[in-house]
């Protein structure tokens, strides 16, 4: 071997031995050492099912929030396959991304996707919310979905005329909603009803009421709201304990 290639060798060999014990050093203890991304539970992931018996139509909902933000989100349907998919960037990203998402589908009549369809379309079972945070941290959520859907309330009050459409003549001090209780699902089997909701509105007013469901099936519109001679459109929504809820609608119109 010449004088030449022995020096290369040398150098070559003691560069090798001072970059792995530049390694261990970096290992020993009390050096920095970059820490692994968390994993950061969603503080809320649902989905439900918006089914409305008047209109005849139906969709579904999705949720979630995290207070400390997140950079992009995904859920899984129960088989694995993403259904749903956002992202923040640039500025968004930077001020700390997102924190509540509602999502509301398209709700197509009953007549061109029938129950059994949808229910294909979406399956029951755990539907998976996974994502990030603006730090790289990871997130995950879970949100159990069923088929259970709740009747439709039938509205006592107010009631139109037979043949018509809408009430007339409602007192405008104190209209009373009334409905019979749901006890039973869309397929007649027994359901547990956990809240009602009660919305009348038009143009100037958006009235909402919420509340448990043993509170009752009647509710007085404040009397301060509603205007002589004026239209309003309304809902009850009956949720079942899974979250799902059915709606059937009425409208009125307030006595001079």
């Amino acid at each position: 071997m010449n004088a030449t290639l022995a020096t290369l060798i040398r150098h070559a060999l003691t560069g090798a031995t001072l970059a792995v014990a530049t390694t261990v050093a970096a290992a020993q203890p009390g050096t920095k050492v970059e820490s692994k991304a968390r994993t950061v539970p969603l503080s809320a992931a649902t989905m439900i099912i918006e089914y409305n018996s008047s209109a005849e139509d139906i969709g579904v909902q999705f949720f979630l929030d995290l207070s400390e933000g997140w950079r992009d989100i995904e859920i899984f349907d129960p088989s694995g396959r993403e259904i749903f998919g956002a992202e923040t960037e640039g500025r968004l990203t930077r001020q700390g991304g997102g924190t509540e998402l509602f999502l509301e589908s398209v709700e197509p009549p009953i007549a061109d996707l029938p129950f059994e369809k949808f229910f294909r379309r979406f399956p029951e079972g755990t539907y998976r919310f996974r994502g990030h945070d603006p730090k790289g941290n990871r997130i995950t959520g879970e949100a159990e979905f069923t088929h259970d859907i709740p009747a439709g309330p039938e509205i006592l009050l107010p009631r139109p005329a037979p043949g018509a459409e809408c009430a007339v003549g409602v007192p405008s001090r104190g209209a009373v909603v009334a409905w019979n209780p749901v006890t039973q699902s869309i397929d007649d089997e027994p359901l547990n009803i956990v809240r009602y909701e009660v919305i009348v509105e038009n143009d100037d007013l958006n009235f909402d009421v919420k509340y448990p469901a043993q509170t009752g099936t009647m509710l007085t519109v404040s009397l301060e709201l509603l205007q002589p001679g004026t239209d309003y459109i309304g809902e009850v929504l009956a949720v079942e304990e899974g979250g799902n809820q059915t709606i059937t609608e009425f409208c009125f119109r307030t006595a001079q």
